[in-house]
């Protein structure tokens, strides 16, 4: 586990503590995939909030920090007391808990923000020292394995770290101890490189007189395009959202929206995809401006698509998808991927129709139907046996006799999802109507014990 909540750590959990350990401990405990990238993202997000509201010199503070340079600027927010409660109660309002604090230097505001004992700290001038100085030494954002180091020589606190010779540290820590010293003291200073938002790639024009037509719409779409790809080739990225703005002379606006399922940067077939929207475009009394806004740029990632070493080169459908994905939406196309679970209906996800693929595979060892309804649907059903299909089912009111049947293959619940689960109990039939339709049902509950299942009968998927 690398991050833990204020929930979990009072049931005792700690980063570092392995999720099955801790779904042991604790079945109800929910826990989310780490996304270092997703989180970096949001930070810079929030980064460049601060910067619009607080102060022009705000930065990440990997993992999950900010520091700003409020020099000059807590005036404007009735002083620093204010100004820091206003923050916080700001990102509370959002569902974010933080803390914050205010010292000379950014390496003592990140200890303190982090290991002091209030929920917000002001440290006058000059006493940023003292102020550290009870304070553990992780505070210091050293490499992991020079604080146990420093734990084995019991050095545990600043204080006692910050007086001993620093020749001897160097030995045998390097230069990391002393210098994250000097940086929180003061001593040395530490460059904060504040986030820049970087503007989207756009191309505009006014009309001396409004245009309406068709053909003149598409014949300036090509002349914006080429533009737009150059200045996205300087930044070596590629388009994944195009959006075409046409503010009428009524001051309503027409808008185009395009989306490549990669980043794409030719220009004829972005033009193609805008011009395959015109028709859904009311020019009213007449467009006076157009705006082209590359408003969802990715990198473009470069490749050798020709080489002897390539036995055959992978086919490039994406121009496909794009085509198809402006007709009917981005939401109607996607494919199947598989889900680590026994359960049946959470086994499978979708995902993009160009999503990468993964290392997980598609189970093999019972055959699934191809077609699985939205949710099981309740048969009336008669079986002779507890553990044996039954004779014959109703189905949206059709009686359907059983000619022959596979199984049972049993499914359990996943227990460490809730207490719903822990005895619940599945026993999926493959069975074959007389009509040669093969249909999958199950009935929960083991057929002895009450707590395992209702004993009811349900239909899941079709073999098509």
């Amino acid at each position: 586990m690398l991050s833990v909540d204020l929930a979990a750590r009072r049931l005792g959990l700690r980063p570092g503590t392995p999720v099955a350990k801790a779904q042991a401990l604790h079945p109800n405990l929910v826990i989310m995939d780490a996304d270092p990238e997703g989180d970096r993202q949001g930070l810079e997000r929030l980064a460049l909030w601060f910067q619009h509201r607080i102060a022009p010199i705000v930065a990440p503070d990997l993992p999950d920090g900010i520091v700003l340079d409020t020099t000059g600027a807590d005036h404007l927010h009735e002083g620093e007391a204010v100004m820091l409660e206003n923050m916080v109660t700001r990102l509370k309002e959002s569902g974010i808990t933080a803390r914050a604090a205010i010292a000379d230097t950014w390496g003592a505001a990140h200890a303190l923000a982090r290991y002091g004992h209030r929920r917000i700290t002001i440290v006058p001038p000059g006493e940023t020292e003292a102020a550290i100085t009870d304070l553990p030494i992780a505070a210091l954002r050293l490499p992991a394995d020079i604080i146990d180091g420093l734990h084995g020589l019991g050095v545990s606190r600043i204080g006692p770290l910050a007086g001993m010779p620093r020749a001897p540290l160097a030995l045998r820590f390097g230069p990391d101890v002393a210098r994250r010293l000097d940086q929180a003291s003061g001593r040395q200073a530490e460059a904060i490189i504040p986030v820049r938002l970087q503007t989207p790639v756009q191309v505009s024009r006014n009309f001396a007189e409004p245009i309406s037509a068709a053909e003149t719409i598409a014949r300036y779409i090509t002349k914006f395009v080429p533009p737009l790809c150059a200045g996205l080739e300087e930044r070596e990225q590629g388009v994944r959202r195009l959006d075409l703005l046409l503010h009428r002379v009524d001051s309503r606006t027409e808008a185009i929206r395009v989306a490549t399922a990669v980043p794409v940067r030719d220009v004829r077939r972005l033009t193609r995809l805008l011009c395959d929207r015109i028709e859904t475009i009311d020019p009213g009394f007449g467009i006076e401006r157009m705006v082209l806004t590359a408003s969802l740029a990715e990198p473009i990632l470069h490749r050798q698509s020709v080489s002897t070493l390539i036995e055959e080169e992978d086919a490039d459908v994406s121009d496909l998808i794009d085509t198809l994905a402006n007709r009917v939406g981005t939401q109607a196309l996607y494919r199947f991927a598989p889900v680590e679970s026994d359960v049946p209906e959470r086994a499978v996800c979708r995902v993009p129709a160009l999503a990468p693929e993964d290392a997980r595979e598609w189970p093999d060892h019972w055959p699934r139907p191809t077609r699985l309804l939205p949710r099981p649907e309740p048969i009336q059903t008669m079986a002779v046996l507890p553990d044996h299909p039954p004779v014959f089912f109703i189905w949206r009111g059709i009686r359907r006799r059983i000619r022959c049947a596979d199984g049972p293959e049993r499914v359990f619940g996943e227990w460490w999802k809730g207490d719903a689960e822990l005895t619940t109990v599945r026993d999926y039939f493959r069975v074959e109507d007389t009509s040669g339709e093969t249909f999958w049902i199950y009935r929960t509950g083991d057929g002895e014990h009450g707590e395992t299942g209702s004993q009811g009968w349900f239909l899941h998927g079709l073999f098509e």
